[in-house]
């Protein structure tokens, strides 16, 4: 068994879809950081079980929770424009 939060896939699903689409940055680092801040955004969706992800996916197909990730993925996207850190060196 794994725990798993079926809000991630639908979060990288949405960046992977609105990046190519405005052509913009998609380099794992700029990926990550959306993703970081469109999930501390939106509520967690915990499964365990095959069941429990099959009912996660099946709340997932309305309106009001599309607009919900899309709004949480570009909010992120537009907070990561403007300062990106994907050529920061790591410092240690």
């Amino acid at each position: 068994m794994e725990l798993k939060n079926y809000m991630e896939e639908l979060v990288f699903m949405k960046i992977d879809e609105i990046l190519k689409m405005q052509g913009l940055c998609n380099c794992e680092r700029c990926r990550l950081d959306i993703a970081a801040i469109a999930l501390n955004i939106l509520p967690p969706r915990y499964y365990v079980t095959d069941l429990g992800g099959v009912y996660s996916k099946a709340e997932s197909f309305n309106a009001q929770s599309e607009t919900d990730v899309v709004t949480a993925v570009l909010k992120g996207i537009e907070v990561v424009s403007k300062r990106p850190h994907h050529n920061d060196l790591i410092k240690v």
